[in-house]
Order: C-alpha cells, then structure tokens, then sequence
C-alpha cells in the first residue's frame, strides 16, 4: 500500500504540472507560440523534479538501471498527460458539457495507466534501496514538490486570465 501510495504521489507531480496548462492565445500563431512555451515549461519541470529525486535519493550506480526505467516513465507519462490536456484545451470552446465529461475518461485512465506503470517500476526501484535511502524516498514522496501540496498539487490560486491561468482541472 505504501509503494502504491509513493507512486501515486510520483505521478501526481508528473500530471500536476499538465494539470496546469495556460488557456490558449488569440490567434493560431500565438496559441501555437504559447502551447509551445508551455509545452516546454512542462518538460523543463519534469526534468527536474527527476533530477531533484535522483539527487535527494541518492542513487547509486548499481541502481542507476532501475532508477533510469522509472525515469523514463515518469517522461512517457507526462508526455502522454501533456498530449490529453493540449487536445482538451484545442477543443474546449466547441466542447458541449456532455462533450467535456467524455473527454475525462481518456484522461482518468490515462492518469491510472501511467500511476500502475510508475508502481511497476518503482518497485524494483524501493526495493533496491538502502534503508537510509528508502527514508528518504518516504519523505520526498510524502511531501511532495516544494511549494506544492500534499501529493504534489498546486495551491489553490485565485482566477485569473492569461498564461498562468489553470485552464484544465483533473477530474
């Protein structure tokens, strides 16, 4: 349960920062600009936050193998996220509600496909650790993203309009 709960808390980070997805700009040239920023932003937070756990964990060379699988899921999952929510928001403004509570589905399970493949991976991973270390993954994962929420959700901030904006909210 508490491997399932690490990894919850892993992937909620990775979907956390697609979750946050800017509304898009006027115009196809400045939305395709913006969605490209975005995108990029994205990425950049996830690259960190691996790094940031690879550091924090202190990864050993021997673990570097397992360590690299559950990386590249947290990748895969985010570019998997990220790719749900851009069609999400390019489709918003035409979407009926009916429309829009479909569209949660693929997302929902995507958000489950990648958390069941994060644990399947980090497994091997947790197992693989030190006592100290596994401490330390206890922690990070509990806490979360610095500045962030439990699980690594954003708070709450209030409405607003323009790129900061969170035009998407997780079902």
């Amino acid at each position: 349960m508490k491997k399932t709960l690490v990894a919850l808390a892993a992937f909620s980070i990775v979907s956390t920062a697609f979750a946050q997805a800017s509304a898009p700009a006027p115009g196809a040239a400045m939305q395709s600009t913006a969605s490209a920023t975005v995108t990029t932003k994205r990425e950049a937070h996830v690259e960190e936050r691996i790094a940031q756990l690879h550091s924090s964990l202190k990864i050993t060379a021997q673990q570097e193998d397992q360590w690299s699988k559950f990386a590249d899921v947290m990748r895969e999952n985010a570019h998997t996220m990220g790719d749900l929510y851009r069609q999400r928001i390019a489709q918003r403004d035409t979407m009926s509600a009916l429309d829009d509570m479909k569209q949660c589905a693929p997302i929902t399970q995507a958000d489950a496909d990648g958390t069941k493949r994060l644990v399947d991976t980090f497994d091997p991973l947790y197992t693989s650790l030190s006592p100290e270390q596994k401490k330390l993954a206890d922690k990070a994962f509990r806490q979360g993203d610095p500045g962030k929420g439990r699980h690594g959700h954003a708070a709450r901030k209030p409405h607003a309009s323009g790129a900061e904006t969170a035009s998407v909210a997780k079902p």
